[in-house]
């Protein structure tokens, strides 16, 4: 059987460890992903980098010899692009300073969630074929 395919958007969003959510102590990388799988996205990971820098031009990294406690992370949330869109401003009440980048992708679903998604229609309404209470985007990104 082929793999379910079908058009994306990928958006990744790049923060410091130390972040936190506005207006909280929360990390933002935790929030971002919390209120990401509250939205019902199809998907969402954090990433955490060994060496990196942002705004402020300092270099973060892990090396033995200056362990940082403010090591880049790298927070990736995957779904149509409809979704994507509406999730974005959620962002702006979560995120004092930062960057993200939106792509838009193919997504490829393998295994179970790949009958899912080949049951969904294109606007990621599920056809008679779907089961009851399924996310159109599976389990997985």
């Amino acid at each position: 059987m082929t793999a379910a395919t079908r058009p994306g958007r990928r958006l990744t969003i790049y923060v410091g460890e130390s972040d936190r959510a506005k207006g909280t102590h929360h990390p933002l990388a935790a929030e971002i992903i919390h209120r990401a799988a509250t939205a019902g996205m199809a998907g969402a990971s954090a990433f955490r980098g060994w060496e990196g820098f942002g705004s402020s031009e300092h270099i973060h990294t892990a090396r033995l010899l200056s362990l940082s406690e403010d090591l880049p992370l790298v927070v990736v949330i995957v779904d149509t692009p409809e979704r994507v869109a509406a999730f974005l401003p959620q962002l702006d009440d979560l995120i004092a300073e930062g960057t993200a980048v939106v792509d838009d992708v193919e997504l490829i679903q393998f295994g179970p969630a790949q009958r899912e998604a080949s049951a969904t229609g294109a606007e990621g309404e599920a056809d008679v074929g779907t089961a009851p209470g399924t996310s159109p985007g599976g389990d997985a990104p």
